[in-house]
């Protein structure tokens, strides 16, 4: 059999992980890649290529980057002229036409970081994790117009552990996505694999992420707090205001112990570590980083900061 012609459609790091896998694969020829525009990054706001651009220019392979492909006639009609058979997206970044979609032989595919039709949006893996999530998956969908709604060709599940942050399971998640486009993808180009309707009462939305959402509500448990101080650190992260200053949280622990205090009322300060009330249960924090400052053991915070029992965190 010939190789399967592709064009690929992505931008970020979890996206340069299929890439690789389609390059290194003998079954498929990449024969473009389309990817965001150059944006300004770091201090200075250089413009910077996606790491996508990047992998594809190192390897020579024909890169476009359409401020919207939608509305460039010019951008569309120069990937047609690749002859590409499938369309392979992954965390691409634009919305893409019905009529895009139809214009390869084999449609387009999508990596998504969820196992569908749970966690459909902007941020499955963070949305997963706050969750409480025990397991989740990385899901290869045919894709339709609807958001992430197209059938299943594939999934590969993983199980989210009490120590896990967003950061290592999107690593883990980008190994699988491109597992399923070296097995399930050539299956499905070759006719031996029928894509299966997703569950439309099973689907949950995983929502873009508001930085309103990073400020901690003491409220809620300790093990809601934790879920979302690992699920926010793929972004934006997580804070509380002490003495009236922000302090960004990185890593904790969360206790079920009981207890009568008010959250964020600190419960006890050790050589390591500060315990602080929640709605429901204690949260033991190990990790934080004052305002101007790097990422600290809480043993070094409190060698520049005086904390006792009954210091209030969150005003």
């Amino acid at each position: 059999m010939s190789k399967v012609r592709v064009c690929f459609l992505g931008t970020p790091e979890f996206a340069v992980t299929s890439l690789k896998a389609l390059l290194e694969d003998a079954h498929f020829e990449v024969v473009g890649v389309v990817t965001q525009p150059d944006r300004p990054a770091g201090r200075k706001l250089q413009l910077t290529p996606s790491p996508v651009k990047v992998l594809a220019q190192d390897h020579g392979l024909k890169v476009i980057s359409p401020e919207s492909l939608k509305n460039d006639n010019a951008a569309n009609e120069e990937i047609k002229s690749w002859g590409a058979e499938v369309g392979v997206v992954v965390a691409f970044g634009q919305i893409l036409t019905q009529a895009f979609l139809d214009s390869f032989r084999f449609g387009c595919v999508n990596v998504h970081g969820s196992i569908l039709p749970r966690w459909r949006g902007a941020a499955p893996i963070q949305r997963a994790i706050e969750a409480g999530d025990e397991e989740t998956g990385v899901t290869l969908q045919k894709m339709v117009k609807k958001l992430d709604a197209g059938d299943i060709i594939g999934i590969r599940r993983v199980k989210i552990t009490q120590e896990m942050h967003a950061l290592q399971l999107h690593d883990e998640l980008a190994l699988l996505g491109a597992d399923l486009l070296r097995v399930e993808l050539m299956d499905y180009v070759r006719g031996n694999l029928a894509p299966v309707p997703q569950d439309e009462a099973q689907v949950t939305i995983a929502k873009k992420i508001d930085k309103t959402e990073s400020l901690v509500d003491w409220n809620l448990s300790a093990k809601n707090i934790d879920g979302k101080i690992r699920g926010f650190v793929y972004g934006p992260g997580t804070y509380t205001i002490l003495q009236g200053k922000k302090l960004k949280l990185h890593k904790a622990v969360p206790l079920p112990a009981s207890n009568n205090s008010e959250p964020g009322q600190v419960l006890e300060v050790g050589a390591d570590f500060v315990s602080v009330a929640t709605g429901d249960g204690v949260l033991k924090l190990l990790e934080v980083q004052p305002e101007s400052r790097n990422r600290m053991l809480v043993a070094d915070f409190l060698k520049g900061t005086a904390l006792k029992i009954g210091d209030k965190f969150g005003v």
